[in-house]
This record gives structure tokens, C-alpha cells and sequence, in this order.
């Protein structure tokens, strides 16, 4: 049975579920921006809020009393947030590269031209 969050833990649940969405935001903002424009500082950033991250999402399961599938539950949360920003960056730098034209839409072209 899940436990009620404590009176005086409630804050500490609320403030870490909200630093959870605003560190998982700017990881995915940051490291985006970090490919666009490979700075030092701005991938150190990103990984620095994923640090905040996994900082609050332990305290969120320490204060909201989360054990046995939940915590595995949150646990596996954080690993999809790491991997998440990185597997949509790679799907949309493979969609939106306009080198890596798809052969079947060229093939297409060719055929759809107009002969003279």
C-alpha cells in the first residue's frame, strides 16, 4: 500500500516534481542547442541539469514515500530522459537533412519528368 506524502513533505514533493519538469526541459533544450552549436559550455549545462534531474527525482521518491515498482518505475523515468532528447535529435537531423534525399523519392523525380 502507498503511504500518504507527510505534511511536512509536502513541499519537498511539490518543489522536486516541478524541478523534475523544468530539469528535464532544459536537458532536452540544451543538448539540442549543444548540436546545433557544439559549445563546452552549453553541453556542460545540459548535463548539469540532467544532474538536477536525477537529483530531484531521488528526492521526489524519498519524500512521496515511493518504494518497490514505483521506485523502479522512476528510476527507469530518468534513463528515458537521458536517451529521450538524444534518440529525437538523431531522428530529426535523418529526416530534416536535405543530403540524405530518400532514392525512392529521386526515383520518382526522374519519372514524373516532363519529356521534351
Amino acid at each position: 500500500m502507498l503511504e500518504p506524502v507527510a505534511l511536512k513533505d509536502f513541499f519537498i514533493t511539490f518543489f522536486s516534481s516541478a524541478l523534475i519538469i523544468m530539469a528535464g526541459a532544459s536537458y532536452a533544450l540544451l543538448f539540442a542547442w549543444s548540436k546545433v552549436k557544439p559549445k563546452l559550455s552549453i553541453t556542460i549545462c545540459a548535463y548539469s541539469s540532467y544532474l538536477i534531474l536525477l537529483v530531484s527525482v531521488y528526492q521526489l521518491t524519498l519524500a512521496a514515500n515511493l518504494d518497490g515498482h514505483w521506485r523502479i518505475i522512476s528510476y527507469v523515468m530518468v534513463v528515458g530522459y537521458f536517451f529521450a532528447p538524444i534518440a529525437i535529435w538523431h531522428l530529426c537531423k535523418a529526416t530534416h537533412d536535405p543530403d540524405k534525399e530518400p532514392s525512392l523519392t529521386k526515383e520518382r523525380a526522374r519519372n514524373n519528368t516532363p519529356k521534351l
